[in-house]
Formats: C-alpha cells, structure tokens, sequence
C-alpha cells in the first residue's frame, strides 16, 4: 500500500502533535505517525503529567502532616499503591484519550506504527497490528524524543528503574538510592519519599540541580535534608551488584573513597539522549551531530531541506514546551510563512516543593559571560500571603540591565514558582522595564507581589523590605 500527504510528523509527543494540529488548522494534509495508540509522547504517557499527578499526591500528604502547626492534626495516612497508581493513570488515560478524539475532529491521519526514511520523501511505516505501508510526503517533521540515559555497569534487574519504570509505581521500596541529582531524580525522589521509603542521593557534582543558581537550590536543599536520609555530593557510583535482598552499591567521594552500601531499588536519572536512530536518516541529507541531535535552523529545518526537526531531538533544553513552540514555528515555516525560532526566555521548573522556576539570563550565566547585571531579591519572609500558607521558604528574584533598567532574567524558589514564572516570560518577551513591573497592580495578598516588590527593590522603593538605592 503506499499513500502521499503533505506532511508527515513522526513522534506524537507535545512537539508532535502540537505541530500536527497546527499544521492542520494551517489547511495542510497532515499523517501523524507514533508508537502508541493516541498522541502524547513520553511527556503524558511516562513523563511530565504522570510525574506532577504523582507531586501532587506527595503534597496532599505533606501539607496533611505540616497542617499540625496551624492547629490541625490528621491521623497517620494509609496510602493504597493501587489507587494512588489507578489515579496517575485515569490522569494519563483522560489527556491522551482527548487527543485522539482532537485528531479525528481535525481529521488528520493518524497512524500507530513506527516510521523509517527510505529517502528525503518517503518513509517505510511499520503498523501496530505487523503489516507495513509506504508513504511519499512533500515535508515531514522529526519529533521523537528522547530516552534515558542507562549506566552501562547497572546490572539487568527490575529493581534498577528509570524515569520510566519509576513511574509505574510497582510498590513503595524502603530503601530507594536516585542516582543523579537533577530535576527528574528530585522530582521522583520527592515522591518516593513522601509515600514512605527511605530515599538517598547521589550526584557527581558540587550541588544539586546543576546549573540552577545556587541561592536557589540552597532553599530547596534545606527542605530536602529533612525529606531525604541523605544527599551525598561530589560522589559518584562505581558499581552495582544484585544481592538477595536488593542492590549494592560502591560509591567513590572527591578523595577517592570508596564505601558500599545495600538498597531495595536504584534509580537512575542521569540524563536523557535523543531518539535520532533507527529512522532511517543515513537515508537522507539530514545531519546528526556527535550527541546524537539533528541539526537545525532558525525554522527548525535539518539539512535536508525536506525534513524539519523538533523537541528533545533537536537540542536542548529538553522541554515539552520550547518542543510545542517549535512545531509551530516549524509547521508556520513549511505552509510558507516568515518565522523563526528565536526566544528570548524559554521557562524551566522544577517541580519538586518547593518549585524552582526561572526564564531568561541567570546569575549563574551573567557570572560566566561577566556580564553587569543588578540582581534584586525579594525574600517571601516578607510576603504576607506566603506566611498565611506557612510557607516562607521562597525567594524571587530579578536580573536588570543597570543602564537599560530592562529585565533579562526571572526566577523564583517558592511554592507554585511555576505558576508564577510566565509574568517573567512575557516581561522579557516584550522587552519590559523594571518600572513596568513595579507600576503594573498586583493583587494583594498574593506571592505575584513578590515580582512587584522585586522591581520596587531595584529603584529602592519596596514597601516591605528596606533596602535604600545606594
């Protein structure tokens, strides 16, 4: 059987299918092309929304245990593993099943199957149900993803996991070691441990979440101290060994060190690597570079100028949404119009408690480029709103241009700080200034009006910290 479209996108993920749908409202013939039955990728299937429907459970029950400071006081909860794990799955299931009826609304054809490039305009799809077709396209879209990163000496055991065994919540371990100290194994590990094992960490590095600034990470380090059994820094695994009751593990420290310890399970969380093999691309004029992504330009087109690329596959940060915004950008490219890819703050959060969200230039990046910068700080000490949720473990913070006085960089350690991140998005964005920060009305009492405090600072003006302009 062989069939032509204007365009095929292979990977239904959020860059995907958001540059599917896009292309579709954009009048183009679209064939979307993925491994499951309905659109949604790694991120709903086995990532970000199974992942934050999990945090979610692992607040209730810590704001249920921290409730005894204001005067309330629950019972010790009982957690049903299988209701918690049918919970994360009515999320997943409501979101991808919306996804399918929304590509048969728009009517794009949509095939379960894996595709492979026999040249720069037709691929070879492997159905679901075994038999094969061949598809001609005008353009096609590369949207596949990413994988985890697996430690090679980890020996074939269930009871090594990554971010996707992880989440499928087999049973609570009492002793459970996430190896890597980044967002995802803080995530996991955060829910791990609210739900009742005994989790550690390692990370090579000198800090959690590496690359995040460190006055950041410091207040969600102390959090975490009280969480976790422990966190061990600059320490690196040598080896596993699978024993009867679990994994053992060697660790080396920055001296050289060795010691060994037993866990139930291991997580490993070291990272993510492109899906860029096995498509077929040696088939193609598409390049891949010596990690494994595609290159790209500005309009996300490869080298071959038939074949664009999205997402995790075409360089990082490895975000759902920078992947969505892609697609568009992408699809708006193909159907002929003047785009491009260019932001100027792309958001990160990290959903751990409390959220570290930041968009645009960190200090941390200011420090390496020794670029001036004024950063200004407001402390949620003195929020009013965050010492009514009894959470005063926050921090926001601005970057501005001395001279300029426009806002380069946003970021927040706090509760909810990934809801709050998308003022700083837009301020950027749109080229703000810190005055149109401070003189936009925020309402009261609210966290938001820590970004407005945060801009007071810079002119020295703020009501609730005292901090005259030098």
């Amino acid at each position: 059987m062989s069939t032509h479209t204007q365009l095929l996108v292979i990977g239904g993920g959020p860059g995907g299918y958001a540059a599917a749908f896009h292309a579709n409202d954009l009048k183009l013939d679209v064939t979307l092309v993925d491994m499951e039955k309905n659109p949604g990728g790694v991120c709903l299937f086995r990532g970000c929304i199974p992942s934050k429907a999990l945090l979610h459970v692992a607040r209730v029950l810590s704001e249920s245990r921290e409730a005894k400071e204001l005067g309330v006081e629950f019972s010790q909860p009982k957690i049903h593993i299988n209701k918690v794990r049918e919970w994360k799955e009515s999320v997943v299931t409501r979101l991808t099943d919306g996804l399918g009826q929304l590509c048969k609304q728009r009517k794009i054809n949509f095939i379960q199957g894996q595709a492979t490039f026999l040249n720069s305009n037709s691929v070879k799809i492997k159905k679901h149900d075994g038999t094969e077709m061949q598809l001609t396209f005008d353009h096609a879209i590369l949207a596949t993803g990413s994988h985890p990163i697996a430690l090679p000496f980890a020996p074939q055991s269930p009871r090594i996991l990554d971010s996707t065994t992880a989440l499928e919540m087999a049973d609570i371990p009492p002793r459970l070691l996430v190896v890597g100290g980044g967002y995802i194994g803080l995530e996991l590990g955060t829910v791990y441990s609210e739900l009742g094992s005994q989790v550690s960490v390692v990370e090579m590095t000198p800090g959690l979440l590496p690359g995040c600034d460190r006055d950041l990470v410091n207040i969600l380090e102390k959090r975490l101290n009280h969480l976790l059994k422990s966190i061990r820094l600059e320490t690196k695994v040598t080896k596993m060994e699978q024993t009867n009751q679990g994994i053992k593990v060697t660790f080396e420290d920055k001296e050289g060190k060795t010691s060994a310890e037993e866990f139930d399970k291991v997580l490993v969380a070291i990272g993510r690597r492109p899906n860029s093999k096995n498509l077929g691309l040696e088939n193609t004029q598409v390049q891949v570079n010596e990690r494994g992504f595609v290159t790209v330009n500005a309009q996300r087109q490869t080298t071959d100028p038939k074949i664009y690329a999205i997402g995790d596959i075409a360089g990082e940060p490895m975000l759902a949404h920078k992947a969505s915004h892609e697609g568009r950008v992408a699809t708006e490219a193909i159907a002929g119009h003047k785009v491009a890819f260019e932001p100027n703050a792309i958001p990160a959060v990290v959903f751990t408690d409390p959220e570290i969200a930041w968009c645009g230039l960190t200090e941390t990046e200011a420090k390496k480029q020794d670029r001036n910068v004024e950063v200004v700080k407001f402390p949620w000490g003195a929020s009013g709103r965050a010492i009514t949720l009894n959470r005063t473990d926050g921090l926001t913070k601005l970057l501005i241009d001395p001279e300029t006085q426009r806002v380069l960089g946003m970021a927040i350690v706090g509760v909810g700080a990934g809801e709050l991140i998308a003022e700083g998005v837009l301020a950027i964005e749109m080229g703000s200034v810190a005055a149109d920060i401070k003189l936009s009305i925020h309402p009261h009492p609210t966290i938001s009006e820590t970004i407005m405090e945060s801009a007071d600072s810079f002119f020295g003006h703020s009501t609730h910290i005292y901090k005259p302009k030098k």
